[in-house]
């Protein structure tokens, strides 16, 4: 339902009634945002969150594959969509598991993640294996603690041919990880951040956006990673989402849209909503990217522009998304690191060709869904794809939580 510009995502129970959650408050024009994708049928069966594994009337195939190699982790934090426990499975039956993923998914983007991934002495063996198979890119998803204080562990990662990290990255100061993660983590996270710049592995920076929080950290957050580049790559903002672990019921006041997001973008770093494209690979309320050069002192200079409703699912493959995820996150060689440490002048051509390489930078964000705002027009969508069990499937399926009563109370 829209309302003044705001929409709500309304459904209807016959077991526990009527629910409203809010997925857009109307910052940005919601209609040219969704653009011209058609609407789902109401005709059309739709068994997504049912099926297991990707089911057949699934619109897109597998842009990146998530293992989960550990539940273990040193931090117990409040918000944790991998809340849960299993058995630590050995490196052997890892190996299978990266044998069928590049099998099911068409050799996609794997991202090992947890639990923390890093509490693993041999994921560098682990990721060499993913690289020899044929696996396109690697990434560790890390809260990077200890990333940050071992280097031989680093350097092993490298050495195995890891892509990038995607490094958990709350905000620019201690209250927000206090808040967030339990403990001060400020220090420990741009000690990760050198020691991966050290070894020329990439590093895009991952902040889950809780209102009241951090939302007022946006600018602050850009500012820092452009000025981290070519070090950091990007930053992919997680608006928080309510499944595995959080403290509290949401009242739909606590939502934070997509739109909300560009719209501080915009007004705390100075990022315009025009220089931000809806995703093509996904459903476009699932997401956005834009591509930058990031200047020495960290001004951002755009290098994608919006131009009409060019909104629809299925415009870009899982191939082609993975394409330019790997290129924009990945750094290049060394000596082109080192030329792109001196001065920039990107009016000439072939130094804005190298540095839109060497000192890329891309903003990009995913809106997850939980058991109170799931969407099937957009689950059927998703790219980013969870193995388990020998199958892959939708994220947000694989990690969707059921509600309590409290929650279907506090959304009514």
């Amino acid at each position: 339902m829209q309302q003044d510009g705001s929409v709500l995502l309304e459904k209807e129970c016959p077991e526990h009634g009527h629910s409203s959650v809010p997925v857009w408050r109307g910052r940005i024009d919601y209609r040219e945002w969704r653009g011209d994708l058609p609407e789902t049928p109401d005709s059309l069966r739709l068994d997504c969150p049912n099926c297991a594994g990707i089911c057949g009337e699934h619109q897109q195939g597998t842009c990146c594959a998530l293992l989960e190699v550990t539940r273990l982790c040193e931090l117990n934090c409040r918000f944790c969509f991998a809340d849960g426990s299993m058995p630590e499975p050995e490196l052997s039956d890892l190996k299978a598991d990266v044998d069928r993923i590049l099998e099911l998914g068409g050799r996609p983007l794997i991202q090992f993640s947890g639990g923390e991934p890093t509490m693993r002495g041999d994921l560098p063996e682990l990721i060499a294996y993913a690289a020899e198979k044929g696996a396109p890119y690697t990434q560790v998803n890390s809260n990077g603690i200890r990333l940050a204080e071992d280097e031989g562990y680093v350097k092993a990662l490298a050495d195995a041919g890891l892509s990038f990290v995607f490094m958990q990255f709350d905000g620019v100061d201690d209250r927000v990880y206090k808040t967030l993660r339990g403990r001060p983590l400020l220090e420990t996270k741009l000690k990760a951040i050198e020691m991966c710049g050290r070894y020329n592995v990439g590093v895009t920076l991952v902040p889950t956006v809780v209102r009241g929080v951090n939302d007022g950290q946006i600018g602050d957050i850009i500012r820092l990673a452009g000025a981290l580049s070519p070090a950091v790559r990007g930053v992919h903002f997680q608006p928080v989402s309510y499944f595995g672990r959080y403290p509290d019921t949401p009242g739909g006041d606590e939502r934070y849209t997509l739109d909300e997001l560009l719209a501080a973008l915009r007004d705390q770093a100075g990022v315009m909503p025009e220089n931000i494209l809806q995703s093509r690979c996904d459903h476009p309320l699932c997401g956005f990217h834009g591509s930058f050069i990031a200047l020495p002192g960290g001004e951002l200079v755009p290098l994608s522009k919006r131009g009409g409703a060019r909104a629809a699912c299925g415009v870009t493959t899982a191939k082609q998304n993975r394409d330019y995820i790997g290129s924009r996150w990945k750094r290049g060689p060394v000596s082109e690191q080192e030329s792109a440490s001196a001065a920039v002048d990107i009016t000439s051509l072939d130094d804005f060709i190298k540095y839109s390489k060497t000192r890329g930078f891309t903003i990009s964000a995913m809106a997850f869904q939980d058991a109170m705002n799931l969407d099937i027009e957009r689950l059927r969508r998703c790219s980013l794809h969870v193995y388990k069990d020998g199958v892959l499937m939708p994220f947000c399926a694989r990690y969707l939580t059921p509600m309590e009563e409290s929650a279907r109370d506090a959304i009514r």
